[in-house]
């Protein structure tokens, strides 16, 4: 059981993220690392984990962790016992004393109601449920293998487990998906009441099935119109039912945001085990290699399992103050431009503004974007990058 927060400001907020990469089917448009049919393999993929867990030296000693996420992948297929050697071996190493969001994926129909009460026993106390649609032909699309029902029932269960920080995620712009089929969806789910919803336009990634779909011609993707003008009323739909846009495919009841995932776009350091897990110790960004059979046999012969490794430079840096900064509400925070920059970034927010006229918000403490910006989000970030 995690212990009640103590807050001390003088440390750097951090959080601690897990990979868990089982799966029971391959969703056709996930880039994230997954593997199906290899539970098996799970007794020795834990043990691995925990020793890299054990091994680490990153230097965490400036460091408060107040979040934790176990992502996938999807987590909840394991048993709690499981999870439970993993929390054990996370209070052993580091101080989780201040972690107030402890964050567990899970899949609708495979998250058992004694599963999720156990979960919340061991100080699980944030659920993000994968729901993606609730129609039974674009499910069958994207691959995933619950049904409408399976989501009420996996949503009811964790809320009588004791789960009162619950996440949906939603994808919209499906091929052979109608708007109101979306809207159908979306207020379905805010009727719901969770209190956090994660509504992401599907993407095509290279290395997806959807990908070769689409470039074999089988499949045709939205038009980019449509899918912006989807995208701003979505927005407008999620914030007139009290969730507010906080990123820009993220909402939330007011004071129910992600932490974790804050700490991501606010470049905090962060912690990372698992396959493919990426972490960040405020220099350093590094990733471990994307392969459960690697990762396995590196932690047993006594390596790391890190397949790359950057030093981050003040470009670099600034480059992703500004592209995080923009997906956020909060915007871009002014104060940390460094001096040597300022001219340059500048004179290109100063172009972008002129070229996107209703798109900026610029004062004198912050740049962030419109709600119309957002649906240009990443055109407008490169041109203001330097």
């Amino acid at each position: 059981m995690i212990k009640i927060p103590k807050v001390n400001s003088s440390m750097q907020p951090a959080g601690i993220y897990l990979h868990i990469p089982f799966c029971a089917v391959k969703c056709m448009y996930c880039d994230f690392y997954s593997i199906a049919d290899r539970e098996e393999s799970i007794p020795r993929f834990i043990k691995s984990l925990i020793t890299e867990i054990d091994r680490c030296n990153v230097n965490c000693s400036a460091w408060k962790f107040d979040t934790v996420f176990i992502g996938g992948g999807t987590p909840s297929l394991l048993e709690p016992l499981h999870v439970e050697s993993i929390l054990s071996a996370l209070q052993n190493k580091y101080d989780l004393s201040n972690v107030k969001e402890f964050t567990l994926e899970a899949n609708p129909g495979e998250a058992p109601k004694d599963r999720l009460k156990a979960f919340h026993s061991l100080g699980i106390n944030r659920l993000s449920i994968g729901i993606q649609s609730l129609q039974p032909s674009l499910l069958k699309f994207l691959t995933r293998i619950h049904t409408h029902d399976q989501v009420y029932n996996t949503y009811n269960h964790a809320r009588s487990a004791g789960f009162e920080n619950i996440n949906c995620d939603l994808i919209y712009s499906i091929p052979g998906q109608s708007w109101d089929v979306w809207e159908q969806d979306l207020n379905q789910v805010i009727n719901m009441a969770p209190d956090h919803i994660s509504a992401y336009t599907l993407t095509l990634e290279k290395g997806t099935d959807l990908f070769q779909m689409v470039k074999n011609g089988k499949v045709s993707m939205p038009k980019d119109d449509q899918t912006g003008d989807w995208f701003l009323k979505t927005h407008e739909i999620l914030d007139s039912n009290g969730y507010n846009t906080y990123e820009i495919s993220n909402f939330s009841r007011p004071g129910m945001e992600c932490q974790h995932n804050l700490h991501y776009w606010r470049i905090h350091p962060y912690l990372a085990f698992g396959p493919s897990a990426h972490g960040f110790d405020g220099i350093h960004r590094w990733n471990n290699t994307q392969s459960l059979d690697h990762y396995i046999q590196q932690i047993e012969s006594g390596k790391l399992p890190v397949s790359k490794k950057e030093t981050l430079t003040e470009i670099n840096h600034l480059n992703e103050l500004i592209g995080f900064g923009l997906r956020m509400r909060e915007g871009i925070d002014l104060d940390q431009i460094p001096e040597n920059y300022k001219n340059q970034f500048y004179q290109n927010l100063s172009r972008a503004k002129q070229k996107w006229d209703g798109c900026i918000i610029e004062t004198g403490m912050t740049v962030s974007l419109t709600g119309k910006g957002m649906a240009f989000c990443d055109t407008i970030t490169v041109e203001i990058m330097l």
